[in-house]
């Protein structure tokens, strides 16, 4: 089915370089930020490659079509792909002639060919651009391929970067990282949203039902990608503290092969794998299953900039447990809303048992994480301020700072 966008007052194109679910929760929160932002009136648009993992999306290229009830453009990634940078002659071609057709370029990720390109196309024709670092100038994320990144950013990223019209940060940790890397442009500070969760009140007993659990054992989730970065193997090394509390761990998401394979190991070594579960990338009524009948969500993360999955958890009344590198995490604890824990064996484990021994608790912190969800989360609030700022960056006025968008200009840093 073809899209044709119909012309609306501010014409925005979003850059990302694959919008493969698997890759996490940037392409989540790009397709559902485009669908709030036409909602909310903005005619925006996305840019991307076909790429989906070791293989390609089955869809046209080099035309807009309708894809997750959003506009996207998608272009011919090159193969094989090249990792995260995912190189596309396409999409660069397109760019050099379409980047003029739109009042705003706004791109996701750092040191990754899509966005780095449209970004320096802006900035070569003069279109105003916002740049999402997503948690990629943290000290743990420059730390890794640390030479390659160095070479990156002297040859182009910093040039993008500080000569954007803004960079979107999703908490003050992130804008602090901006800072740190001697970033001049402007920064604004706005979360991400999640969407408010249908109601499954047989959830819990479906869930148990599904993976054999008896139904008085509380479930330990954990939903994101199975990625080192996230530390999987931590939270199965702290459950192995706990071989006396009655619990099941459910591992979902998506990963390296070998990676799963490590974990499913660990699990069997520690004597876990009858109290887990490894149920794979999970959407939809599956993900709402989970997330509705589980008792408490684990991220005890080295570094996440926002934490969708964290966040979506809070919206589904979750209990939280997250170490100090999720970045949200001072408003998890300033809202009474889960656990902000180093990430050693013994301090997460103390802290699973701790809401494990307290039904009461989890109660607690999950009904203040929905209040934190509703009111600081929500897709409807963060794209009315998202159009003020674009507003403003499109006519190359500086942007405003609202009630729910914090602002550090370049000059405050002198």
């Amino acid at each position: 089915m073809h899209y044709y966008p119909y012309r609306k007052s501010l014409k925005v194109l979003h850059v990302i370089p694959s919008i493969n679910p698997a890759l996490g929760g940037p392409t989540h929160v790009v397709l559902n930020l485009v669908k709030a932002l036409r909602a909310a009136g903005v005619d925006a648009e996305i840019a991307t490659t076909n790429d989906w993992g070791n293989g390609l999306l089955e869809v046209p290229l080099n035309q807009c079509i309708e894809y997750e009830q959003v506009p996207v453009w998608f272009f011919k990634r090159f193969s094989p792909p090249l990792k995260e940078f995912i190189f596309s002659a396409q999409l660069t071609r397109w760019l050099w002639q379409h980047t003029r057709d739109y009042d705003l370029i706004h791109t996701h990720y750092l040191f990754s060919y899509a966005s780095t390109c449209a970004s320096a196309i802006a900035r070569c024709q003069g279109v105003p651009y916002i740049m999402r670092t997503i948690g990629q100038l943290s000290p743990w994320a420059l730390a890794q391929s640390r030479l390659k990144k160095q070479i990156y950013t002297a040859a182009i990223e910093r040039h993008n970067l500080n000569h954007a019209a803004a960079i979107h940060c999703t908490c003050a940790g992130e804008a602090e990282d901006v800072q740190n890397f001697g970033i001049e442009t402007s920064t604004i500070t706005l979360p991400l949203g999640v969407e408010m969760p249908p109601d499954l009140p047989q959830a819990r007993q479906q869930l148990r039902a599904r993976y054999g659990i008896a139904p008085e054992t509380p479930i330990v989730l954990f939903l994101s990608r199975l990625h080192y970065k996230k530390r999987p193997d931590l939270l199965l090394r702290s459950l192995n503290q706990l071989a006396d509390k009655n619990f099941h761990l459910i591992l979902a998401g998506s990963g390296e092969l070998s990676y799963i394979t490590e974990l499913k190991k660990l699990t069997s070594s520690l004597g876990l794998s009858d109290r887990t579960s490894f149920p794979g990338f999970v959407t939809g009524y599956n993900k709402q299953l989970l997330l509705q009948g589980a008792d408490l969500f684990v991220l005890p993360s080295f570094s996440e900039n926002f934490g969708v999955a964290v966040a979506e958890a809070m919206s589904h009344g979750l209990p939280v447990i997250v170490t100090p590198g999720v970045q949200i995490a001072p408003e998890i604890a300033a809202a009474g809303a889960g656990l902000v824990v180093p990430g050693e064996e013994e301090a997460l484990g103390k802290a699973i048992a701790l809401l494990l021994n307290s039904p009461k608790l989890r109660q607690e912190f999950g009904d203040n994480g929905k209040r934190l969800s509703y009111h600081r989360y929500s897709w409807q609030a963060i794209t009315s301020h998202l159009q003020l700022v674009y507003s403003s960056l499109s006519q190359k006025q500086p942007p405003e700072a609202s009630s729910n968008v914090e602002l550090r200009r370049s000059a405050d840093k002198s």
